[in-house]
């Protein structure tokens, strides 16, 4: 099959829409200013409100991965709408995140989901924390630009470094120029041709002679065995609540105008990503009672390695060609409104919470905005290109980010539950449960890896790999050895030992004890300098990221 010349084309003027729509946003930063503020290009100013938040918050989530995994999911036997559980666990997590950390967050002025982190626990595990972090957004980033390839290869057989190279290079072109600008306008535009291309898709591939109709053929709804239980319910808990520590999510709700409009947008983000999940279900399920002889497809059903492509494959044969060109747009749309936040996000979180916490500790100054915001331009063409290489290269992508959300579920979510809601937890606990966390996950094994488990728990197996929901006893590790080595670090680690300084306060009052006769003895004009000491370091608490990580002196 030669290149089609037409879809070509319209896929090239889909792009040089949102290129332009791009740059078009990205005036409102000032690509060319000298005096940049890192404000402005990370969280556009704080000032996203709620329309456009919506818009922004359901595309990051809503991206190729997740169209076209919950197309395969539908078409696969054994799993079907039973296991498509991404949309209804990214909805709780994205619910959890606005009514219970939203708040939190957003009032204590931070910027990025690592600030708690360096606040808390110190640049050492705020660097550390950024690893899982980090190679969550690649890998995601690297997955979904290489379904958009296999997608394009399908519809206009293209080579798929050429569309994985192009898509990634536009979304880098105008996220560099314009920051989260650029990212969350041109994301409504994106929405859009998602919600148009998929939904203008659904009569064609219904109403084909090969289809057949839903009701006569139920194996699209799948079951739910007894031996999958635990595996299930792990699946569930991993993206409800690992779905929260992600930068891409935080970028969007402190970048609103409001507490009330961080809440907002999250909640009606999750109705949102339930929506935009029907019409791929609807795909899914064409794609697994179609009877694929009437068309030219070649096998009577779809192959094992085809389940991937389940939605191009559907638009391709089962729509006209011009309605399949959509379908590519839409896929599209999707990959690129989930590639720039992915860029931005991790790009932010390497120039705030590893470059900016650096430089501090080395010249004893903090960087100027401009400069962080030149060194997450840089990160940013660094990540962009890592996420092509692997994209390009790497065959097991999808699997590498089910270990990358692994991570985040079993490594960060504890983090971030502590360092919100249980004061007393220090840095030894984060670093214990860190390390912990990390090889209980790597000793379950993941068999699409060859990693095979070292720990076998009950009902293991030999092909699925494990059925008991270890990932979830993994990060109850995390969290219990977080709890637990921090009080007995509190109460039984000599002060002398205190590597960390988790502990000043102590130290503070020995040193007042000795000076309690000079401090009552002091005059108005003291008293009032110790007034302006504790407001300033009151404000750097409350402040939080903007000032708070640079200021921090802990390791």
């Amino acid at each position: 099959m030669a290149v089609n010349i037409p879809g070509l084309i319209g896929i090239i003027v889909f792009y040089l829409l949102i290129l332009i729509v791009g740059i078009v946003a990205a005036r409102k930063t000032g690509f060319r200013a000298r005096n940049l503020s890192r404000q402005d290009v990370m969280l556009a100013g704080r000032n996203i409100g709620m329309c456009v938040g919506v818009f922004t918050m359901t595309a990051t989530w809503v991206g190729g991965g997740y169209i076209n995994g919950t197309a395969e999911i539908l078409a696969t036997k054994g799993w079907g709408l039973l296991w498509c559980q991404a949309p209804i666990g990214f909805s709780i997590s994205l619910f959890m995140g606005g009514l219970f950390f939203v708040e939190k967050m957003r009032r204590s002025g931070f910027s990025t989901m690592l600030d708690p982190f360096h606040r808390k626990y110190g640049r050492l595990m705020g660097c550390l924390l950024y690893l899982p972090a980090l190679s969550g957004e690649v890998f995601w980033s690297a997955s979904i630009l290489n379904a958009l390839g296999r997608c394009a290869g399908v519809i206009l057989d293209i080579d798929l470094r050429l569309s994985v190279i192009i898509s990634a290079a536009i979304s880098l072109l105008y996220t560099l120029v314009g920051g989260l600008y650029s990212v969350a306008y041109t994301d409504v535009v994106q929405l859009i041709c998602i919600f148009v291309g998929l939904w203008v898709g659904i009569p064609f591939a219904m109403t084909h002679s090969a289809a057949r109709p839903l009701s006569e053929n139920k194996g699209w709804l799948g079951e739910l065995t007894i031996p999958h239980i635990g595996s299930f319910i792990d699946f569930y808990l991993l993206l409800i609540f690992g779905g929260i520590p992600w930068q891409v999510y935080w970028q969007r709700a402190l970048s609103a105008r409001s507490v009330k409009v961080a809440r907002g947008l999250s909640i009606l983000g999750a109705f949102g990503c339930v929506f935009m999940a029907i019409p791929a279900v609807l795909f899914g399920a064409v794609g697994y009672t179609a009877d694929w002889n009437q068309t030219s497809y070649g096998y009577p059903e779809l192959q094992d390695d085809d389940l991937g492509l389940a939605l191009p494959l559907v638009f391709f044969h089962m729509t006209p060609l011009a309605v399949s060109f959509i379908g590519l747009g839409a896929v599209s749309a999707a990959v690129m409104s989930s590639t720039d936040s992915s860029i931005l996000s991790s790009s932010t979180m390497f120039a705030c919470n590893v470059f900016a916490v650096i430089f501090q500790a080395v010249t004893k100054r903090m960087p100027s905005d401009t400069m962080v915001v030149w060194v997450m331009r840089g990160a940013q063409v660094v990540i962009a290109a890592m996420a092509c290489a692997l994209a390009i290269s790497v065959s097991s992508i999808y699997y590498l980010f089910l270990l990358c959300s692994d991570f985040v579920y079993v490594m960060l979510y504890p983090q971030l539950l502590c360092a919100m809601y249980v004061p007393w937890t220090n840095t030894y606990g984060s670093l214990v449960g860190y390390f912990l966390g990390l090889i209980f996950r790597l000793l379950g094994g993941e068999p699409g890896m060859g990693l095979q488990p070292v720990i076998e728990y009950p009902w293991l197996d030999p092909i699925s790999g494990q059925q008991f929901p270890f990932r979830t006893l993994s990060m109850l590790i995390t969290l219990c050895s977080m709890l637990m080595v921090s009080l007995l670090a509190r109460y039984f680690l000599p002060r002398s030992w205190d590597f960390f300084h988790c502990f000043p306060e102590e130290e503070e009052g020995r040193q007042l004890s000795t000076t309690t006769a000079a401090a009552n003895g002091a005059d108005l004009r003291s008293g009032a300098a110790g007034v302006d000491n504790a407001a300033f370091f009151n404000g750097v608490e409350r402040i939080g990221s903007d000032v708070g990580p640079q200021q921090s002196t802990r390791l």
